[in-house]
């Protein structure tokens, strides 16, 4: 008969972190059906001396003394610390941090989620709102229509430093140092891809529940988080959607064999077996429009600034062909100009001197009739799609075009604007073309497991 050896104080630990983990993974099923495969689908894996909770997007790590101790004292806070972290990635928080600060931005996605948990209205994950949060709330409430990372973020760098430390004490919960540091390397961008299916997956399995999941406050506000982070991804990342496949001219010296071009002149005189190939199919944007929204609720500023970043991107990588047809077009409520643009050249010159010219109101209509007007003429005779930067209050036609179109929206603390059916949308973060205010300079230090509050 086998020997039992007994069982050390940390394996017991080990053992019972785990435990305590699944069963706070069990519980948050039970409430909260519509994040089922959200909350599977973050492996649960310990971390010692962690002190906290912390997430990459793959992994939960966890440190088991630490749970173990707090789930005794202190077992509401653990339970929203969890779901927490898991709002985070299904706001895609980790993967939408661009050039922001990261501690900045770790605060304002702190706030978001805290809203959120705040609103919720499970018996189990319900804590006392203090004061400050009730102010902070009525704040960004007052001045963002949606209390998404984004606008919080811009808040936040008009914020002293003491308030900053103090909104830091309040709304700390998990740690972020796990957090990709290059939000654009294949690894992060895979993890960013899965979540952002991961909470199409909870937005259908809300809204296939209809009244039962509406119902909830807090179900109706996780929609919203959703539906705004799925909204924005980068912006050099949506303008590859209209890249197409062509051949081109191009001279191929890696795979040119001589060896195989010189036995065929030795052999049989004039007549090489092999020549270098003389084209390559490149992935590149040929024809589109740009049209800008020249109403009077544009920005000036902000549209020059999405002009000069989208004229930057096009000339990164080579992403012309040698002939394409880049039409820019301003329109209000009539297309007051429209220009070509053939090779980079042309685009620094145009973004160099370039004039704003409407004010009226705004339509789209008589934007496609021009575009459907130079299709028919053959001007843009290979048309992948059209950009129209706007505030998408306006009319849209009827019918869909013969060609893709995306509608650009500055982020502004507003709900996405509803675009027709036959549209793609796209929300754009000002910070992409014109950057913050410097955000103040505040000695940021992670909270310690005994300054967390009791629930």
């Amino acid at each position: 008969m086998a020997k039992t050896h007994p069982q050390t104080q940390q394996e017991w630990i080990a053992g019972m972190g785990a435990r305590v983990m699944e069963q706070l993974r069990s519980e948050l099923y039970l409430d909260l059906r519509y994040l089922n495969a959200a909350l599977g689908a973050l492996a649960l894996t310990p971390a010692d001396e962690l002190h906290n909770l912390a997430t990459d997007g793959a992994r939960l790590c966890y440190d088991p003394a630490w749970a173990v101790e707090l789930y005794r004292s202190n077992r509401r806070y653990l339970l929203r610390a969890y779901l927490h972290s898991v709002l985070h990635c299904i706001f895609r928080h980790p993967w939408l941090r661009g050039k922001r600060d990261p501690d900045l931005w770790g605060l304002a996605c702190d706030i978001v989620v805290e809203e959120v948990l705040d609103t919720i209205g499970i018996p189990s994950l319900t804590r006392p709102v203090g004061w400050l949060r009730q102010k902070t709330y009525r704040t960004l409430h007052s001045e963002c229509s949606l209390v998404a990372a984004g606008p919080v973020y811009r808040w936040l760098t008009a914020r002293e430093p003491e308030e900053l430390n103090a909104l830091q004490r309040e709304f700390f919960c998990d740690s972020h140092r796990l957090w990709p540091k290059d939000a654009d390397s294949p690894q992060s961008q895979m993890q960013g891809r899965r979540w952002e299916q991961l909470g199409r997956e909870a937005q259908l399995t809300m809204q296939q529940a209809g009244r039962q999941a509406g119902e909830s406050a807090g179900a109706q506000a996780i929609q919203a988080q959703i539906e705004a982070a799925h909204s924005r991804r980068l912006y050099k990342d949506f303008l590859r959607r209209f890249a197409v496949w062509r051949e081109e001219p191009h001279l191929d010296d890696d795979a040119f064999d001589l060896g195989y071009y010189t036995y065929g002149l030795r052999t049989y005189g004039n007549m090489p077996l092999i020549e270098p190939l003389e084209t390559r199919e490149s992935k590149k944007i040929r024809d589109f429009v740009i049209v800008i929204d020249t109403s009077e609720s544009t920005a000036g500023e902000l549209v020059k600034a999405f002009l000069r970043e989208t004229f930057g991107l096009l000339k990164t990588g080579e992403s012309f062909f040698r002939q394409c047809n880049i039409a820019v077009m301003q329109c209000d409520d009539a297309v007051r100009e429209l220009t070509f643009l053939h090779d980079t050249d042309a685009l620094d010159r145009y973004a160099a001197g370039m004039t704003l010219t409407g004010g009226g109101g705004t339509d789209f209509r008589p934007a496609f009739e021009k575009i459907n007007a130079l299709c028919a003429d053959g001007t843009l005779r290979d048309l992948q799609g059209v950009l129209y930067f706007t505030d998408g209050k306006g009319f849209y036609p009827a019918r869909r075009p013969n060609y893709d179109v995306a509608f650009l929206f500055l982020e502004n603390g507003a709900p996405p604007p509803d675009v027709p059916p036959w549209a793609m949308k796209l929300m754009l973060s000002p910070e992409e073309f014109m950057p913050d205010p410097e955000p103040p300079a505040v000695d940021w230090t992670e909270l310690e497991p005994e300054e967390l509050p009791e629930l």
